[in-house]
């Protein structure tokens, strides 16, 4: 069947049809040349910006070089898919004030769960259905070359996904795209079939510096550079010991994530709902108040984060977390009776992790 570049065209927009059947807003193609990246890349992990995430070191320069992690591969199918709740569909972009409001003082006893992580895990729902449409490309043209990634191997995602026309890296590192901003994930399915490749896109983020300038704790050191030492998402979700004292007031009441530098970037006023139910809310982790997620069990968070992201950082970073926003409630003039009773009933938790944020947190309060 792929003998002509004729049939190799209609593979390619028959890929694309199908990936919109299986809930994906787009699927680009591009090749596997990363070569411009390795220098950049290289100077990022020397300047120690990578924090304790060893594994961005652990493969060397193959994260810039796929066909060395699949060998045959010389395209990459790249997928987007939108993830804003369902319920953000219609609301003519309201849904960014009130997560902006969410992050004001007035809300400060709120827990501030970053908006990809307060439905299904995403790495479940990309990989099955790009595996779907792996499974579909087999049945079409017969056994093929490829692998399917979701953020779970060292692979440049974004720069795949600039180089196949998905949109451009912002300045916050983040790929955006003129239609859909920023609130999407990406996946890709590593190839060797010699599927046409599509064109890239020109940046549009100009002399905008709204990202650089919003972020809480200036995790965004330049243009396009991010120390991840900094980043409250690393801090909440990839740090696995204390939180640095001086970063602990600049988080507020982010407690998994943090989603600051997209909630204000111009582009993301045309984020797109997903179509999908897996990312809707679950658990009330749109409305929760801190005190109630603190007084979660570890069965009960284990049981009610079953399928989500958030398990992953386990039980004890989780309630780190919580305590680090209890005890900024306080700089926000938010100081209850139910905050102290609730940081007071962990103060002899069995984990010293907890006990250290906790006491830390009281401290906040003139409670210690």
């Amino acid at each position: 069947m792929l003998a002509t570049d004729h049939n190799l065209i209609a593979l390619a927009n028959t890929i694309k049809a199908w990936g919109r059947e299986l809930g994906f807003a787009d699927i680009r193609i591009s090749d596997v040349d990363l070569a411009q990246q390795e220098a950049g890349f290289q100077a990022w992990l020397e300047l120690g910006y990578h924090g304790e995430m060893d594994y961005m070191a652990a493969h060397g320069m193959k994260r810039a070089r796929p066909a060395e992690l699949v060998p045959g591969t010389i395209r990459a199918i790249v997928a987007r898919m939108d993830y804003l709740p369902r319920e953000y569909q219609g609301d003519d972009g309201q849904w960014r004030q009130r997560e902006q409001a969410r992050l004001e003082k007035a809300a400060a006893d709120t827990a501030t769960v970053s908006l990809y992580a307060r439905g299904r895990d995403y790495h479940k729902v990309l990989r099955s259905r790009l595996q779907q449409l792996a499974d579909r490309i087999k049945d079409e043209i017969g056994e093929f070359g490829y692998r399917v990634f979701t953020d779970s191997a060292p692979v440049m995602e974004v720069a795949l996904a600039q180089k196949a026309g998905l949109g451009w890296r912002g300045k916050h590192t983040l790929l955006l795209n003129r239609e859909a901003g920023s609130f999407f994930f990406l996946g890709e399915i590593l190839t060797d079939l010699p599927l046409p490749l599509d064109a890239p896109i020109s940046s549009h983020c100009g002399q905008c510096s709204a990202c650089i300038d919003v972020c809480p704790t200036k995790a965004i050191v330049g243009p396009y550079r991010l120390d991840a030492r900094r980043c409250i998402s690393y801090l909440t979700i990839e740090l696995k010991g204390s939180i640095p004292l001086e970063l602990r007031p600049l988080i507020g009441n982010r407690v998994y994530g943090c989603d600051d530098c997209q909630l204000f970037c111009p582009w993301n006023k045309f984020a797109q709902p997903s179509t999908l139910g897996d990312f809707d809310v679950r658990n009330g982790l749109d409305r929760a108040t801190l005190v109630e997620l603190f007084g979660w069990t570890e069965a009960q968070f284990n049981s009610r984060m079953e399928g989500s992201p958030i398990r992953r950082i386990g039980y004890q970073r989780w309630l780190r977390n919580m305590a680090v926003g209890l005890g900024n409630a306080a700089a926000a003039d938010v100081s209850t009776p139910e905050i102290v009773a609730a940081l007071r009933a962990r103060i002899d938790d069995p984990s010293e992790l907890v006990r250290e944020h906790v006491e830390w947190a009281l401290l906040q309060h003139g409670a210690a």
